[in-house]
């Protein structure tokens, strides 16, 4: 295996990291305004992520920065031509941020009802958004003989990416619902399952819908394969849910995600950019990556500290792993 074909691998894994941990974070807040009765319960909501949220977001962090560093012709197409979108993903994550520090400070109702929004939104945007970036990404978008992205905002919004963006959107509120169902108890876990039952059929018929168009239109053996799994995992997983196996289904849905998001770079690859104008101004692993130095230097840092950051993301939820429910939330002061 060559130097731009381990880094393509790496930076998968990473955005796979980043969808199965944000990607729950994100379904519970879209999870507030139809679980969270009164103030205790949305405190509760956001106690289940309030010790990882942040830890979680940090993997695309990660992830831009080995793009950056390891594809710089990927990572310059990419930021350029979907910037619009990008930035709509950054300002959600930074109101969705600021709310989850800012809504206990004052008492009043009112305050927190705005907060609580911003943390709805700013869950919402980014889990519609990324399906819609990287199903464009799947599907091609036109480039010039520069790699420059030539088209515009409305030729990103095409069926194909919608229903890719609709996709990531019920993934993930159904993995936050059954998050919350892992990590409560009491009624709202009651609640959180019976709702992930409901969204969870949704999810099924649009996912596989999304998938079975990936497959056809741009699909491998290799990325049908794995399409094939996030099908099934995904309806193992509502199997467990309506059995009340929280932890079972919480898994499969991650496995889901998993699979899912690898299925996407199966098809892409060896592109990591397919232009729809013209395949020979596709970019491929080949004439976007960093010359093999640098990617040898990286291989070395990331040899050190990948095992790091993996130790230390499951020290965290190690010691985070109980449940909350109602009883366990001071009152307001």
């Amino acid at each position: 295996m060559d130097l731009p074909t381990l880094w393509f691998l790496l930076l998968a894994f990473f955005f796979v990291g980043y969808f199965v941990l944000d990607g729950f974070d994100f379904g519970v807040g879209m999870s507030l305004p139809f679980l969270g009765r009164d103030d205790t319960d949305r405190r509760v909501l956001i106690n289940t992520i309030g010790p990882v949220w942040d830890l979680n977001e940090t993997w695309v962090i990660v992830a831009g920065a080995f793009m950056f560093a390891a594809f710089p012709e990927w990572y310059a197409t990419l930021f350029s031509g979907f910037y619009l979108l990008l930035l709509l993903i950054l300002l959600a994550l930074i109101a969705r941020g600021v709310s989850f520090e800012y809504r206990h400070q004052r008492p009043e109702a009112a305050w927190k009802r705005r907060f609580d929004l911003m943390i709805t939104v700013g869950s919402a945007v980014p889990a519609f958004v990324w399906g819609l970036v990287f199903a464009n990404v799947v599907r091609g978008v036109p480039l010039d003989e520069g790699f420059n992205y030539t088209g515009g905002l409305t030729d990103l919004l095409n069926p194909y990416a919608l229903l890719g963006g609709f996709t990531t959107l019920l993934l993930f509120f159904t993995h936050g619902l059954v998050f919350v169902s892992l990590k409560t108890e009491g009624e709202i876990r009651e609640r959180a399952r019976r709702l992930a039952v409901r969204a969870g059929l949704v999810t099924i018929v649009v996912a596989a819908s999304f998938l079975v168009i990936t497959t056809l239109m741009h699909g491998t053996i290799a990325s049908a394969v794995l399409s094939a799994a996030a099908a099934v995992t995904l309806i193992a997983s509502f199997a467990a849910n309506l059995r009340g196996r929280e932890g079972r289904a919480f898994a499969l849905m991650a496995v889901t995600i998993a699979f899912a998001v690898a299925s996407l770079f199966a098809a892409l690859f060896p592109a990591v950019m397919p232009a729809s104008n013209d395949p020979a101004n596709s970019l491929t692993i080949a004439n976007a990556a960093s010359s093999d130095y640098t990617l040898t230097v990286m291989s070395w840092v990331a040899l050190v500290f990948v095992p790091l950051i993996l130790g230390y993301q499951g020290f965290t939820y190690w010691i985070f792993r109980k449940r909350i429910s109602r009883a366990t939330i001071p009152a307001a002061s």
